[in-house]
């Protein structure tokens, strides 16, 4: 609940007409006089403030005049000698139109209009009937008094009221899509009927859909325990996502932001399928700034699929560098692939002997020559004339290669073996 009104203002305003002899001697013309208010009320709202004509929804208008002949029912019962109530009907209204996204300053701006009116309407009545020895300027500042207090409780109320609920409903929003996401990238058996029906209400069990699933952080990983930071992060990836038309659902997880992203595969059973989610956001994925590093999985089949999607993307995301920001799993070579993979289950170090050549190769010339001759389909001719060097020296260097590791790099295999080594190397 929001803040609620002070009243003690709005009660002084109202001894001071009941002084004067208008209260509770008003409240028959008022009351005779409500309903013509109510609709003068209503045509004038309507022709101020053209949100509320604007809108599509079909209940707005006629619970407007609801409201507006709430308010004139609320004045008439206060100008009897009512004291002032709780405004519920204030309350109700402000959280009805939040859960609805009306705009607030519309609210705000048919406050002014009803300002206005009440003022003239209350003072031609309270004129009417004041005693003869009232001073006219007393009741007039009065009855002035009384509508400010009156519409400035009542418009503070519904600003507070209307502000609480938009942020519980925030929070609720943020709480669903949470668990949400958790489930999606968890995993589901399909007999939780919990699991299910939030999906199933979201909309994530329809056919024909394609996933994908893109994970972030920036390129120093310490900013991400800011979590001012991390949702800048994810705020910039729901903008650059958005004119990719795709459904997106984005948080924060582990210290990165994680976005689930989602389209149509294809219309019916008879059409040619769509392209693929993931070659839809890359461009976009790339504009996301250069601070940020992205790994982006390959397309997955349905929602049972996303975890394995979310590994995809955990490992592309290993391989992202300054270089190359946004990381593909598809562009991922097999060797790549078992290296990041071995390293993650693995000894950080790599063989022994991997090390002495590493220790002793302190020019690289001895890696330039291994790649190079892969390169050139082991052809130690070719790999002289591209290294700018006499073949004998190449096969020195072979020699002292297997000197050191034991590894005959003239040998398919043992060329394989050396030249993972040296991405291990590399990688480490």
């Amino acid at each position: 609940m929001g803040v609620g009104p002070d009243f003690g203002a709005l009660r002084d305003a109202v001894r001071r007409l009941e002084a004067a002899g208008v209260v509770p001697a008003v409240q028959p013309a008022l009351l005779a006089d409500a309903e013509r208010i109510t609709a003068e009320l209503h045509r004038a709202v309507l022709d101020d403030t053209p949100a509320f004509t604007d809108s599509g929804n079909p209940d707005i208008v006629p619970e407007l005049e609801q409201h507006l002949g709430a308010h004139v029912r609320e004045v008439c019962r206060l100008l009897g000698g009512g004291l002032p109530g709780e405004l519920v009907f204030v309350r109700e209204h402000a959280e009805r139109r939040a859960s609805q996204r009306f705009p607030l300053d519309a609210l705000l701006q048919s406050y002014s209009v009803l300002h206005k009116t009440l003022a003239n309407w209350v003072r031609e009545a309270a004129l009417g009937v004041a005693d003869e020895s009232a001073h006219l300027r007393r009741v007039v500042a009065a009855v002035t008094d009384f509508v400010i207090e009156y519409t400035g409780n009542a418009g503070t109320l519904i600003t507070s009221e209307y502000v609480h609920h938009t942020r519980r409903l925030a929070e609720a929003e943020a709480d669903r899509r949470s668990a949400l996401l958790n489930t999606l990238l968890d995993g589901y058996d399909e007999a939780d009927r919990n699991a299910a029906g939030l999906l199933r209400r979201a909309g994530y069990l329809q056919q024909r859909q394609s996933y994908c699933v893109a994970l972030a952080r920036s390129v120093d990983p310490g900013e991400m325990e800011s979590v001012p930071r991390a949702q800048r992060m994810a705020d910039a990836i729901g903008e650059v996502l958005a004119p990719a038309g795709v459904r997106s659902i984005i948080g924060i997880r582990d210290n990165h932001v994680v976005a689930i992203l989602s389209a149509t595969r294809r219309t019916s059973g008879w059409t040619v399928p769509q392209s693929s989610v993931a070659d839809r956001v890359f461009p976009a994925l790339r504009r996301v700034g250069p601070a940020a590093l992205v790994g982006l999985s390959n397309d997955a089949p349905s929602t049972s699929h996303i975890p394995k999607a979310a590994n995809e993307a955990r490992l592309a995301l290993d391989l992202a560098s300054v270089g190359n920001r946004v990381a593909r799993y598809a562009d991922i070579s097999l060797r790549q692939m078992l290296i990041t993979q071995a390293r993650s289950v693995a000894s950080t170090s790599g063989p022994a002997w991997a090390e002495e050549l590493i220790a002793a190769d302190r020019r690289g010339s001895l890696a330039a020559t291994l790649r190079t001759y892969a390169d050139c389909n082991m052809n130690a001719q070719k790999t002289a004339l591209l290294l700018g060097i006499h073949p004998n020296t190449v096969y020195a260097r072979m020699q002292k290669i297997e000197r050191l590791t034991g590894f005959n790099a003239l040998r398919f295999h043992a060329l394989s073996e050396l030249l993972l080594a040296l991405d291990w190397a590399q990688r480490e």
